[in-house]
């Protein structure tokens, strides 16, 4: 095993007991981190302002969370990463392995054994966790923290019973996450889909649409087309084509400034969405359902 990440199901097989690598506070203006990697799981957690934390997700592709007040990521290890702080940002930062066992306390098997949520976070590999803390995490950090520079970080016996308690935390919030993620984010995708209907009539980014939620756009498109199937430009774009089936075929609008009131500012790049939504151009489109009127009426 990676002897570094807590995500690892031969934590569960062996006795192990984890190791403090490394610990800070740190207030960042306007910081911008080159990407690295280490051979532990790092806590990153934002005690004021907010903050992005992106890495290598595979395929000459990047991933990237937004973090604000509260809220902390659980990065595994061996995972590229840098962290990007526009304004401000004060965090505190723990970074930790694991080690063969050698007895005084409960090994992470041995607590894994006796807390069914911490199994199941070890036992299920993933890049990262983010989750929002009541509290809780952040005074078991404190705390540990406190007792490692009273010791010099050698770590003891509190040191190991608070680590400890800080895995059973996570694990536990974790669980909540998961039974309540889907509502969150059921509720973010909503939010989207009533500013994407409010603004379709004009040129809308997906960096709007987050802003406008207080999402990260990464993390917004993720679950929404988890959500509904759709990107969110697909979506959009399906407003806008459905509105304009709805001018051509109600109004005398003419057809070259239809792409101004559906928000295409292109009349070409409007003309060549439309085909592809309905197969017609708008102008047949137009003649079509005209054409279809007189034989119904």
């Amino acid at each position: 095993m990676g002897n570094g990440s807590i995500f690892d199901a031969d934590l569960l097989k062996k006795d192990y007991s984890p190791r403090i690598y490394a610990y800070y506070f740190k207030q960042w203006e306007g910081f911008h981190m080159a990407f690295h990697q280490h051979d532990s799981t790092e806590i990153m957690y934002v005690m004021q302002g907010e903050c992005i934390v992106e890495w290598d997700a595979g395929t000459d592709s990047l991933a990237a969370v937004k973090l604000t007040k509260g809220e902390f990521i659980l990065l595994d290890a061996n995972v590229p990463h840098r962290l990007v702080v526009e304004q401000t940002c004060r965090m505190l930062n723990v970074e930790f392995g694991f080690e063969e066992h050698a007895g005084g306390f409960p090994s992470i098997k041995q607590i894994a054994d006796e807390e069914v949520t911490f199994r199941e976070m070890v036992a299920s590999p993933v890049t990262y966790l983010m989750l929002q803390d009541p509290d809780e995490v952040y005074h078991t950090l404190k705390s540990l923290v406190l007792e490692l520079d009273k010791r010099g970080g050698d770590g003891g016996l509190l040191d190991r019973m608070l680590l400890s308690q800080l895995f059973i935390r996570i694990s536990r919030l974790r669980r909540e996450a998961e039974n309540n993620g889907w509502q969150q984010a059921e509720h973010y995708v909503k939010q989207s889909i009533e500013f994407l209907h409010q603004n379709y009539d004009r040129q809308i980014s997906v960096n709007d649409i987050a802003a406008r939620v207080n999402l990260h756009p990464g993390y917004l498109q993720r679950i929404f087309k988890k959500q509904t199937g759709q990107t969110l430009i697909e979506y959009v774009t399906a407003v806008r084509m459905e509105k304009a089936k709805m001018l051509l075929l109600h109004t005398d609008i003419p057809v070259a400034d239809i792409s101004d009131y559906v928000g295409v500012g292109s009349r070409q790049y409007f003309h060549a969405l439309f085909k592809k939504y309905t197969n017609l151009t708008p102008i047949e489109f137009r003649k079509s359902m005209n054409t279809q009127r007189l034989m119904d009426s």
